[in-house]
């Protein structure tokens, strides 16, 4: 075989590579555990969804599975990433509790100030340290905060005594926690099993951002609802967009390219606006409603009874390594940087 030919054949096979590798077609499948209706569901995946595949000229599909309707737990979630049953996952890294201490810093009471500002703050600590220390087994697409959380109460909550003997629904650990120093009986349990305890009385009272408040129609079960003035939340809990490495890394190049620039920071900021617009809607829900709203004396007496919870999670934190103090304070100061 002539130089000639060899050079020739060699261009159409490099040719065709290449062809192949511009058309090739992915799909990745996102998991989560919320329903059709909820606004990260509708407001934050659909849409991601179409930008990518426009970004991609179509070559790029995220298929969108809701509600656990691809088997597990919503706590299985994040391992499903990781074991790659799934190329993708929407879940809170609060469901498997303990695992993801540092994240969990966004999560102590009062820390968070404003969604969209937290946002971008904890989507820089996960680029800067979380990425290759604890959530090195999954590719973290986006990391966000929901809104202020918000006391739901059958009797009204205007002062810290108040909340007294309540039996009140937390989320997570702190905000059990938190509730406990404030001086409520905390009960865990999941979202969808509030109404249902709200019913029976095993619950006086829930915790939750105003944004869910219309999926579980918690206005129509109590009648009073308490805010915090200032600019402190009483909690927020972090979320991630997670992808199993594999499926990352073996993108061609030109598509790995195009994720990248849909992902990252930018998205963790769209994300915190769906948030808070979100919280918008779901506060309208309950105009009707009592809404308190406490000065910010009193919630400056809510947050030095908090103090326990602080020094409870910077003592955790040594046990598991690194500085819990200097991890508050890091996560401030991201936060202002992000303001």
């Amino acid at each position: 075989m002539n130089r000639v030919l060899k050079t020739t054949i060699a261009a159409l096979v490099l040719a065709s590579a290449a062809t192949t590798a511009m058309s090739q077609e992915v799909t990745i499948r996102v998991h989560h555990f919320m329903s059709q209706k909820a606004p990260l569901h509708s407001k934050f995946l659909v849409p991601f969804s179409e930008q990518v595949a426009e970004a991609s000229d179509g070559r790029i599909k995220v298929e969108i599975f809701d509600s656990m309707s691809l088997g597990g737990r919503p706590g299985d979630l994040y391992d499903q990433a990781v074991d790659g049953a799934v190329e993708a996952v929407l879940t809170l890294p609060g469901y498997t509790s303990g695992r993801f201490n540092r994240a969990e810093v966004f999560e102590l009471p009062f820390i968070m100030q404003d969604s969209v500002a937290t946002s971008k703050a904890f989507y820089d600590l996960i680029e800067t340290e979380l990425q290759d220390g604890e959530f090195e087994e999954a590719k973290i697409l986006a990391g966000w905060v929901h809104g202020p959380g918000v006391i739901h109460s059958e009797e009204p909550i205007a002062k810290l005594e108040d909340l007294a003997g309540k039996e009140m629904r937390g989320p997570t650990r702190l905000v059990t926690d938190l509730l406990g120093e404030l001086g409520a009986t905390p009960v865990g349990m999941p979202l969808p099993k509030i109404p249902e305890n709200m019913s029976k009385g095993v619950i006086s009272g829930a915790v939750i951002p105003w944004e869910v408040v219309p999926s579980i129609k918690l206005q129509e079960l109590v009648p009073n609802h308490t805010e915090l003035s200032g600019d402190r939340a009483l909690y927020t809990a972090v979320f991630v967009l997670a992808m199993n490495w594999d499926v990352y890394e073996g993108l061609p190049d030109d598509l790995r390219a195009i994720l990248d620039e849909q992902t990252g920071k930018a998205l963790s900021e769209f994300a915190g606006q769906v948030m808070v617009d979100a919280d918008a809607g779901g506060r309208g829900t309950a105009e009707a409603n009592n809404i308190i709203k406490l000065d910010e004396a009193e919630v400056a007496r809510w947050i030095e009874a908090a103090q326990p919870v602080y020094d409870r999670w910077v003592e955790r934190a040594s046990g598991e390594g690194f500085d819990g103090q200097a991890a508050i304070d890091q996560a401030r100061d991201l936060i202002s940087d992000n303001q």
